[in-house]
C-alpha cells in the first residue's frame, strides 16, 4: 500500500532586523502552509517565533546601522556568528535563507557555501546604491535571488545573478491596513494628527527620537489642536520612549503593535528612512523623511552612495516625490518649516498622496509569500536531484 508524504524542508533563516523579521514571519508561514513538518531554525525576532520558526539567536541585540555602532556592537555580532556557524556545521539545513542585513548574511553565505548549503537571498542589500562590486559576491556564493523592487531584477540580471522579481512583501501584510478604520485614534481631536516613526534600531532612536519631540514641541506651537502617535516596533522596549514623552510634556501618544493603524490614521508622517516609507506609500499617507548617522557613517556614505535619493518610494518613482531632510538637514526647525508647509496646504497633501498611489501600482500584486515559498521547495528538490544515486 503507497502512503504519499508530505513535503519538508530544513532551513536557517537569518533575518537581523524589524522589517526582516515581518516578511520572514510571512514566507514562514507559506512554507510551513506547503510542508507542515518543515523544520526552521533562525536569527530572527517575535514574529518569526510566532509563525512557527525556532529562534536560535534573537535579532533585537543586533539591530545597529552605520559602521561607528557596528564597531559598538562587536562583541555581539561575534558571538552571533559563532553561535549561527556551529548550527550550520551540526545540522547542515537544505537552504540557507538571507533577508537583508548584509555585512553578516554576506559571512553566513560563505559559511554556507563551503558546507554545500543552497542559499536563497530574499530582499538582498541595495547594492545598486553603493559598494556595487560586491555583485561578483553574489554571483558566487547565492544559487537563487528573491528582489523586492521592480528594477533590481534587470540590475542583477546584468551582472549574471539568477534574480526573480516576484513582487513586494508588503504587499501581503499591509493591503488589508488599507481598508481598516482610519478614525481610531481619533477620539478626542478633530486638529491634524502627525505620526513620529523614528526607526526600529536602537541608533536610530537615539539619533531621532530627541529631535522628533522638538519638532512636535514646535508643530504645536502653530497648531495648537494637532496630536502626535508614536508607534514602537515589537523590537524595542515601550519605557525608553515612555520617559522621553514624560519629559518632553508633549501630547505623544504611544501605540504598541499597531504601526499600520497609526500610519492609516495620520494626515502626515515624519519616518526615519528605511521600509517603513514603502509600507506608508502603500498605505496612501504623506510623509517626509528624515535621517541621521554617526558623522563618520554619513562621511563615508557620503562618497560611496550612488543613487541621488534614500527613500524607497523616491526610487522607485525616480524622483522626489517626498521631502527627505539627512544628517545636518534633519533638525526639529527644518522638519517642522516642511511639516507645517504640508499641514497648512492640503493641496500638498493631496498631491503626494496621488504619487504614492502610482507607487503602489509598480509593487506587483499580494501573494508574494506563496510564490516565494514555491521557489523554496522548487530549490529543495533540485538538491536532491543533485545528490549521488
Amino acid at each position: 500500500m503507497a502512503f504519499s508524504q508530505k513535503p519538508s524542508i530544513k532551513i536557517f533563516l537569518s533575518a537581523g532586523e524589524a522589517s526582516g523579521d515581518l516578511h520572514a514571519a510571512g514566507l514562514v508561514r507559506a512554507i510551513k502552509s506547503i510542508a507542515p513538518s518543515s523544520k526552521i531554525t533562525c536569527l530572527g525576532g517575535p514574529q518569526l517565533k510566532q509563525a512557527g520558526a525556532s529562534v536560535l539567536v534573537d535579532n533585537r541585540d543586533m539591530a545597529v546601522v552605520g559602521l561607528f555602532e557596528v564597531f559598538r556592537h562587536a562583541k555581539v555580532i561575534w558571538c552571533a556568528w559563532r553561535k549561527i556557524k556551529r548550527h550550520l556545521v551540526q545540522e547542515r539545513p537544505d537552504l540557507l535563507i538571507l533577508i537583508d542585513f548584509p555585512d553578516f548574511n554576506f559571512l553566513l553565505a560563505r559559511q554556507a557555501h563551503r558546507l554545500g548549503i543552497k542559499v536563497l537571498y530574499y530582499i538582498p542589500p541595495q547594492i545598486w546604491a553603493w559598494r556595487r562590486g560586491r555583485v561578483h559576491t553574489l554571483k558566487r556564493l547565492v544559487d537563487e535571488m528573491v528582489v523586492i523592487l521592480p528594477f533590481e531584477e534587470e540590475f542583477y540580471r546584468r551582472y549574471g545573478v539568477q534574480a526573480h522579481f516576484l513582487g513586494h512583501p508588503l504587499l501581503d501584510v499591509v493591503e488589508a491596513a488599507r481598508e481598516e478604520r482610519e478614525g481610531r485614534y481619533r477620539t478626542r481631536s478633530t486638529g491634524p494628527f502627525v505620526g513620529l516613526l523614528p526607526g526600529s534600531r536602537h541608533s536610530e532612536i537615539r539619533s531621532l527620537l530627541p529631535e522628533m519631540l522638538k519638532t512636535a514641541s514646535l508643530l504645536i506651537r502653530r497648531l495648537p489642536e494637532i496630536s502626535f502617535l508614536l508607534p514602537v516596533a515589537p523590537t524595542l522596549d515601550s519605557r525608553a520612549f515612555e520617559r522621553e514623552v514624560l519629559r518632553s510634556g508633549l501630547p505623544v501618544r504611544l501605540v504598541e503593535g499597531d504601526t499600520y493603524g497609526v500610519i492609516r490614521g495620520c494626515d502626515l508622517v515624519i519616518t526615519a528612512s528605511g521600509t517603513v516609507t514603502l509600507e506608508t506609500a502603500i498605505l496612501g499617507v504623506p510623509m517626509i523623511i528624515v535621517y541621521k548617522v554617526s558623522h563618520f557613517s554619513y562621511y563615508l556614505g557620503r562618497h560611496l552612495i550612488k543613487v541621488k535619493h534614500v527613500g524607497l518610494p523616491n526610487l522607485i518613482a525616480g524622483r522626489g516625490i517626498v521631502p527627505e531632510l539627512l544628517q545636518h538637514e534633519a533638525t526639529a526647525e527644518r522638519i517642522a518649516a516642511e511639516a507645517l508647509e504640508m499641514l497648512l496646504d492640503p493641496k500638498k497633501l493631496d498631491a503626494q498622496r496621488q504619487e504614492l498611489a502610482k507607487i503602489r501600482s509598480h509593487l506587483g500584486e499580494p501573494g508574494v509569500g506563496a510564490r516565494v515559498a514555491g521557489l523554496v521547495m522548487l530549490m529543495k528538490t533540485e538538491k536532491l536531484k543533485d545528490q549521488p544515486c
